[in-house]
């Protein structure tokens, strides 16, 4: 690992966060003052007007009345016009700092100007989408394999969903095995078999409705960290056939929330090989924001398989994929190359179209160029050590942390329920996550935008003045919980 190269200056302390989270969980909520809460809440009657108006009469044609499960919906969605850089704009002419940035893929900023006028160029010519080859597939494909030589081979689909879906029906077609195993917690998309042990561990298929049982029959999960019951999941699926692959979120569940000890994927990489069963990395965040090289890069580990999402195109939508060994990657030869009986079926007409790897390739020659990853990171330390400041200053229990722009401000720990403990899950669940709910309109009330109110994606777009005055405006609601 070479620090110079990502944006994870030094790695956290993680059994120092995992203490602190703890002394979180075990005391009394500490949500914002009532009458400071009804201030904040104000903002969005006085000052959102015509998004309410929007996404009331959305409410008529889409269920909810959005459709994004990034928005935050308390106490209603906002309406966006306009993003820019660091900033967003609503429907009303509110400007807010991104933290959101599309769920982490647009780690230039929002609608970077030098990617923006590439696609501008293709769509004189080309158009978005033909059905057939396009030259830029192959020079994206060849980009991130520079970037990342251990994807040997790489096939680009339409969302990070699809690549996972891809992975594991590759995995089963190469080792001839069924089982699939996740971290309890993790979010690997929304397909059949990952909606299980989804968001909170321990809990299978609480989420599965509409999922009929056999879809995620064949899919086990393990508590985070516990590699002891990850060994024991492996011994029990060999008896039954063997697994076909592990499935990670490198840097722990739900992006970080869970964090990881640094050796945690070189261990499951070792517990894969004496099971016979291919490693998965689900780099959908960490991929190219960590660094150019992704997780596998910082952690210096080289799976078998690599989930991306729209981090491959910039955050252009249409995209995402999944790439690795080329004799496992091969499974999904269309047309050339593939052998009867062996070929793992996907498709999907809009992937690889060619805006997408148009905007692929140039976002990632941009973030080559700018070295975004670690101008980002820096952001990150800049944010967590500031809120980690203003968290002591006012003697609060909260907890910051960050893997460099990946950034947690955990307030409520309802991310760190489980079902070890169901009864102070069950009683608890719905009050930390009214809090934390509470939280994110605070922030935003103070123009703020975060992903679901406990974490934070800096970007290149994020300079010292803009970080600065993030905190000022954290500051405001934090010392509103005293």
């Amino acid at each position: 690992m070479d620090e110079q190269k990502y944006g994870i200056s030094e790695y956290h302390n993680t059994e120092e966060i995992y203490k602190r989270l703890n002394v979180l969980v075990k005391q009394p909520l500490r949500p914002v003052k009532r009458e400071r809460m009804k201030d904040f809440l104000d903002y969005f009657e006085n000052c959102c007007k015509r998004s309410k108006q929007l996404t009331d009469e959305a409410k008529k044609y889409i269920p909810g009345g959005v459709q994004h499960n990034l928005a935050f919906n308390y106490p209603f969605p906002i309406a966006v016009e306009k993003a820019q850089g660091a900033h967003m704009w609503d429907a009303d002419g509110n400007q807010y700092i991104d933290f959101l940035q599309a769920g982490g893929p647009t780690i230039l900023g929002s609608n970077y100007a030098p990617v923006r006028e590439k696609i501008f160029e293709l769509l004189q010519t080309c158009g978005p989408v033909t059905g057939l080859f396009h030259e830029y597939e192959l020079k994206l494909a060849q980009l991130i394999n520079r970037f990342m030589p251990n994807i040997e081979m790489f096939r680009m689909l339409g969302s990070g969903t699809e690549g996972v879906m891809a992975a594991i029906r590759a995995a089963r077609a190469y080792t001839h095995k069924k089982y699939v195993i996740k971290v309890g917690g993790a979010y690997h998309g929304w397909s059949d078999q990952m909606v299980y042990g989804l968001h909170v561990p321990g809990t299978g298929r609480f989420e599965a409705t509409g999922i009929p049982r056999g879809a995620s029959g064949a899919t086990r999960e393990f508590f985070p960290n516990s590699l002891g019951a990850l060994k024991r999941q492996l011994i029990f699926n060999r008896l039954r056939g063997g697994t076909a692959a592990v499935i990670v979120e490198p840097v722990g569940p739900e992006s970080g929330t869970r964090p990881v000890p640094f050796d945690f994927n070189q261990k499951v990489r070792k517990l894969c090989d004496e099971f016979g069963a291919l490693l998965i990395f689900d780099e959908v965040v960490t991929g190219f924001r960590l660094g150019m090289g992704g997780a596998q890069g910082f952690f210096g580990v080289k799976p078998d398989l690599t989930v991306f999402g729209k981090c491959i195109t910039g955050g252009y939508p249409m995209a995402g994929g999944v790439g690795g060994r080329a004799d496992v990657v091969m499974r999904f030869a269309a047309g050339i190359g593939g052998k009867s009986g062996e070929r793992a079926y996907i498709g999907g007409t809009l992937s690889a179209n060619p805006l997408s790897c148009v905007a692929g390739y140039h976002a990632l020659l941009e973030m080559e160029r700018t070295n975004a990853a670690v101008i980002a990171g820096k952001a990150g330390d800049r944010l967590t050590k500031g809120l980690q400041t203003i968290i002591e200053k006012y003697d609060l229990p909260f907890v910051a942390y960050n893997q460099g722009s990946i950034v947690h401000l955990e307030t409520s720990g309802v991310m760190l329920l489980d079902f070890r403990n169901p009864l102070k899950m069950l009683k608890e669940l719905k009050p930390r996550k009214h809090m934390i709910e509470e939280m994110g309109a605070a922030y935003m009330s103070q123009g703020l935008i975060t992903l679901a109110g406990s974490r934070m994606y800096t970007s290149l777009a994020d300079t010292d003045e803009v970080i600065d005055e993030a905190l000022r405006k954290f500051e405001i609601v934090l010392e509103a919980c005293v």
